[in-house]
């Protein structure tokens, strides 16, 4: 059905510049190798001309619908791309799939020789997502000039940039290291946990006083495509951080089973769109094979200080001591409790029955 679009979009885009569609072609082909050098398999099955027209064909699908939503190019009352509410969720997540980017240098130059106002084009493609992934103005604005490999790649670095433009690994040099422990297991150790909703991205996690500040994300169709995708991005291009990675373990540490994502859902780090099971089951999976250096990622710091955090000290003991007491000993004391409220009940009917039983003697 996209495809029918894509020419109908085409279609406006040159009726509306009134430029020539040899034009852009001719500005594709003089990239061929520098499209062809982009992509990790390779496209000798196609010409220049066949490689020009599916850049172009697609590019401008991607800048028309940028513009549209934008608002800087008509809408038709019954586009069904905008009428029908559950086309453009499903595109959104399509754009970003890895199999589908396209150079990002190529819609750049393609939007630059169609521009017809101040808007950059970073700044149209996070308006675009800003219905699914909804961000903090200033924000949008920090991402306004920024690159990437691709679509996939952009966005992903929209949410890295705003932690220290991804340079944020706190180097523990010569300390040994490991991964943390499940949300159940760091909770009888004195280890709470705490939305933080003053975080400008899902990845400015941060442990202090014995709490896991954690930025809070709705775990939807949406956001498992997305970190499915980063990983397998970063998981295949050696050149990026590993911030979602780094992002995916932790959360998968966190989360081995349904309790354990309960525990993260009833502090409100996790709004879910799927059950706590689902939840734990994909971090589970998506996590369990990827390669990952413990030693050289941006939660490294994190990881040491929640580990010595739950080595030792009176807070460990006491945390275990409460919890212990109290799940070996809730019968008496759910009995005890019960005790307490018939004997309250039975006073207070006493007290009440007992003045007119006085008044009539």
């Amino acid at each position: 059905m996209i495809q029918e679009h894509k020419w109908r979009f085409l279609n406006d885009f040159i009726t509306r510049g009134g430029r020539p569609l040899k034009l852009f072609m001719d500005i594709v082909v003089s990239m061929d190798v520098q499209i062809r050098e982009s992509y990790s398999e390779s496209i000798d099955g196609f010409s220049k001309n066949e490689l020009a027209k599916m850049m172009v064909l697609d590019g401008v699908f991607l800048i028309e619908l940028f513009r549209k939503v934008g608002r800087l190019s008509p809408v038709h009352q019954d586009d069904p791309i905008f009428k029908m509410i559950w086309v453009s969720p499903l595109l959104m997540m399509d754009i970003l799939k890895i199999e589908n980017q396209i150079p990002f240098f190529v819609l750049q130059k393609l939007y630059d020789e169609s521009r017809t106002d101040e808007r950059t084009l970073p700044s149209l493609i996070f308006e675009f997502y800003n219905y699914l992934v909804d961000r903090q103005p200033k924000i949008l604005k920090k991402c306004e000039n920024l690159e990437g490999k691709h679509l996939l790649d952009l966005f992903r670095k929209s949410f890295i940039n705003t932690n220290n433009n991804g340079d944020s690994i706190r180097r523990c040099e010569n300390a040994p290291l490991k991964l943390i422990q499940p949300a159940t297991a760091l909770a009888i150790k004195g280890v709470k946990f705490r939305a933080n909703h003053q975080a400008e991205s899902f990845l400015d996690i941060e442990f202090e006083n014995g709490i896991l500040y954690i930025p809070q994300i709705n775990m939807d169709d949406f956001y498992s495509s997305f970190f499915l995708n980063c990983v397998a991005f970063e998981q295949c291009y050696f050149h990026c951080s590993k911030d979602i990675t780094t992002y995916v373990v932790f959360m998968g540490c966190l989360m081995n089973t349904s309790t354990d994502a309960s525990v993260l859902s009833g502090s409100k780090i996790i709004e879910n769109y799927f059950t706590d099971s689902e939840t734990a089951e994909f971090f589970f999976h998506i996590g369990k094979d990827v390669a990952f250096d413990i030693k050289n990622n941006y939660l490294q710091g994190l990881f040491k200080e929640v580990n010595d955090y739950c080595k030792n000290g009176w807070h460990v003991g006491w945390a275990g001591f409460i919890h212990k007491f109290y799940f070996e000993n809730w019968p008496v004391l759910s009995a005890l409790a019960a005790f307490m409220l018939l004997s309250l009940a039975a006073l207070q009917t006493f007290y009440t029955v007992y003045p007119y039983y006085r008044k009539d003697k």
